[in-house]
């Protein structure tokens, strides 16, 4: 069931069109990717969805019901340009912040004595924000984005300004938080996080969706069937030669760990399994996996591609 429905939603700053009739279902407790160029619109989908800005066409449903500002307390919203006082302390400000979600005093001090805990910051709760590196920032907004524990979580671009041990940290929180139930938005331009933890994405481009669908089934549609064999010892030439007549296509060849990997493009009368029936006669065949195209790619050819299509109809 969907907990966000967006029906036919366009936007316009003058004669900027932002928004040009967006359709997107976003399913309970998922991980849904929201990716685009910068200026594609998604900054401006974020802002309807939080009912900071309203759409000039269609409407957006929370969980069936048009989305009004008493949903919003459910709702947590990490945005790309984050919003700290530096002044304050930041155990004072995140208090603050949880308290204006709807938090007790008692039960904002028990979940972000949890967070801070959790985070490895809890020495930081009087010291200044100006003081705090941007890592630990960063860790603070996460924390006063979830502390109410919403049920639908926005996320602009959460691992920015994170080493590669915070952002697996953060992407293990994700996680966490939707085996919990939490539904969670991801705009991002880390397609390897994309891969990783999103269950389905949708991609905007030029005011319009362009592409959308499950990460599985978009990747296996951009198929270019491409096969990897990893094999314990190294063809011969002659074998190479006799299987590219066969219509194997060598593509490329890499060794790692002792292993050689082949990289084969099989012709269209052709199946996996008959590759494997060349190899098997040569060599131990140690792994067999198609490779699908990432979501990197994908990308730049959907861009690539509708942009295309802009310029000539």
């Amino acid at each position: 069931m969907s907990i966000l429905s967006i029906k036919e939603v366009s936007k316009r700053y003058g004669q900027f069109q932002a928004l040009d009739n967006v359709n997107l279902e976003i399913q309970r407790g998922s991980i849904f990717g929201l990716l685009g160029p910068n200026g594609a619109g998604k900054t401006t989908l974020i802002r309807i969805i939080n009912k900071i800005i309203a759409p000039d066409e269609g409407n957006v449903f929370y969980e069936g019901q048009p989305l009004s500002s008493r949903f919003i307390s459910q709702m947590g919203y990490l945005p790309e340009e984050r919003g700290l006082y530096k002044k304050m302390k930041a155990g004072e400000q995140a208090l603050y912040l949880a308290r204006l979600k709807g938090l007790s005093n008692d039960g904002a001090l028990k979940e972000l004595k949890f967070w801070f805990t959790r985070f490895q910051i809890q020495d930081w709760w009087n010291r200044k924000v100006e003081e705090l590196s941007k890592g630990m920032q960063q860790k603070l907004q996460f924390i006063v984005t979830v502390v109410h524990k919403p049920r639908l979580l926005i996320l602009d671009e959460p691992f920015s300004g994170f080493d590669p041990i915070n952002t697996d940290l953060i992407k293990k929180e994700i996680l966490r938080l939707k085996s919990e139930g939490t539904t969670i938005v991801l705009s991002t331009h880390d397609m390897g996080s994309v891969e990783e933890l999103c269950d389905n994405i949708a991609l905007i481009n030029q005011a319009k969706v362009v592409l959308q669908g499950a990460v599985h089934e978009i990747r296996s549609g951009y198929s270019k069937n491409l096969f990897e064999v990893s094999v314990q010892r190294e063809l011969e030439t002659q074998e190479l030669s006799t299987m590219n007549k066969d219509s194997f296509e060598l593509i490329n060849i890499t060794h790692q760990n002792g292993h050689y990997i082949y990289t084969f493009a099989l012709g269209a009368a052709h199946s996996p399994n008959q590759l494997l029936q060349r190899i098997m006669p040569y060599t131990e065949i140690l792994e067999f996996r198609e490779k699908l195209p990432s979501m990197h790619d994908i990308f730049v050819s959907a861009v690539k591609q509708q942009s295309l299509n802009t310029i000539i109809p």
